[in-house]
């Protein structure tokens, strides 16, 4: 680990459950609809919202990286698919999404402390697929460099990522750690490209026999020991 000059880490997942967050604000479109539309609801559940939106954004891969956008179209989708097209209505709840979507984000209790104190000593960068901009989050003057799939036309593991990465750090390959959960895009997506990977492993998953994983760790905190 000498000569490591930037650290970077992945987003959802690694600094807050993603998985929890949207499902709790496709509660809240879920609640507008019982309320409000309830011929609607009851044709909807949030894990069939979520298998239209993971299908709608398959189908505009390559069309646009803009995943609000993305998650627009999804709710269209998901009205017409039960009868009841509504391009304003579909608005409002993505709007409603959206607004949960960043405003009830929780960090996982390890991140501040651990970034905070990184911080003392390396550049902090934030790479993503996703896009919780820090400024949505409460992490706006913790990074130096920030590199969101959406504004590049890239996504993780995609080299030109990696590389566009290194040119905002303003260092080398070889100077730049990268933490992440997701074993192809941060692990293996990094490490193909020259970067040292981290693998944050929260859930202990145990991965195959013939996966070549020098660092792993199972909280944030734990970083501090390796470098």
């Amino acid at each position: 680990m000498k000569g490591i000059k930037a650290i970077s880490f992945d987003a959802d997942q690694t600094l807050w459950d993603f998985q929890k967050v949207m499902r709790h604000s496709l509660g809240y479109v879920l609640k507008i609809l019982e309320d409000e539309y309830p011929a609607i609801a009851t044709k909807l559940s949030i894990d069939r919202m979520i298998d239209t939106r993971n299908r709608i954004a398959e189908e505009l891969k390559g069309e646009t990286s803009n995943l609000e956008e993305v998650r627009l179209e999804a709710f269209k989708a998901t009205l017409a698919e039960v009868g009841h097209a509504n391009e304003t209505l579909a608005a409002h709840l993505n709007q409603t999404y959206l607004q949960h979507r960043f405003e009830d984000i929780k960090l996982y209790p390890d991140v501040l402390p651990t970034l905070t104190k990184l911080k003392e000593k390396y550049s902090l960068g934030l790479l993503s697929n996703g896009n919780s901009y820090p400024a949505r989050c409460g992490l706006d003057d913790m990074f130096s460099f920030i590199v969101f799939s959406q504004d590049i036309g890239f996504d993780k593991p995609h080299p030109r990522f990696y590389e566009i990465a290194v040119e905002k750090a303003g260092c080398l390959k070889k100077e730049i750690l990268h933490i992440g959960d997701s074993l192809e895009n941060d692990v293996f997506g990094a490490k193909e490209c020259g970067i040292t990977p981290v693998w944050l492993n929260r859930d202990q998953v145990k991965p195959d026999a013939d996966m070549e994983i020098e660092y792993e760790i199972i909280s944030l905190s734990e970083l501090l020991k390796i470098v």
